[in-house]
């Protein structure tokens, strides 16, 4: 029985990985620049090599990069790059990490930050620095600009390969990604929602939910036959 009770305990560890990831997409449907997690799944054969026994397990995470529904704000510095290009932000360690959170606000130092609060990149790596007195915008073309001021260019990036999570909203490459500059256009007075919609995400939890009942149950169930067979050779 012992197989049957091991089996059964993967399939509700994968299961409620999987049921984490869906209460995750769900809880950030609306937020703006999020990317949904989809985990996968992977099959391995029983310790006891029985060929008719194969145990569940959640093995990578992966991001859905797919654009999500959009949400006109008329708000001159929220921005939208299109082709599903992706902003740079500074983290504090100095590194890079990309976001399609584009409510683009100023910090205390004028300078342009994420709806994440991290510092928004230009095309040369550095942020961009806002003159006191001076009310910015964003063309189509990624130039941030007040009036006739130049004021640097959004960096837009193409992620290409796997990625991770380092924030709500944040991605980066993961071994083997990259991040590539791209000139996408962009789009003002828009941003893009959560990508995983709320229907989409219950659907998937009460699925996800009743694998994870069906574990349990047949958890009690070997069990229970665990307990009789005990039972039986006792009283032989």
């Amino acid at each position: 029985m012992a197989d049957g009770i091991y089996i059964s305990m993967c399939g509700a560890v994968a299961r409620s990985e999987q049921l984490d990831s869906i209460a995750d997409n769900l809880a950030n449907a609306q937020t703006p620049g999020f990317k949904a997690s989809r985990p996968a799944f992977e099959t391995f054969m029983a310790p006891s090599g029985a060929q008719d026994k194969q145990y569940a397990a959640a093995v990578a995470t992966a991001f859905d990069l797919r654009a999500g529904p959009t949400a006109r704000t008329g708000n001159a510095l929220d921005v939208l790059p299109g082709d599903g290009a992706f902003l740079g932000v500074q983290q504090p360690d100095g590194s890079t990490a990309y976001t399609r959170d584009g409510r683009l606000t100023l910090d205390a130092d004028r300078r342009l930050v994420s709806g994440a609060g991290k510092l928004v990149l230009d095309t040369s790596g550095q942020p961009i620095a806002v003159p006191p007195d001076l009310n910015p915008s964003v063309d189509e073309h990624g130039r941030v600009h007040a009036g006739d001021i130049d004021l640097g260019h959004l960096a837009r990036f193409r992620l290409d390969g796997p990625v991770e999570r380092v924030g709500p909203t944040l991605l980066a490459p993961a071994e083997g990604g990259r991040a590539i500059l791209v000139d996408a256009s962009v789009r003002s007075g828009e941003v893009e929602l959560g990508n995983s919609t709320a229907l989409e995400a219950t659907l998937a939890m009460v699925s996800a939910q009743r694998s994870y009942d069906t574990s349990m149950q047949a958890i009690q169930t070997y069990r229970q036959l665990d307990s009789r067979a005990t039972e039986l050779g006792r009283t032989r």
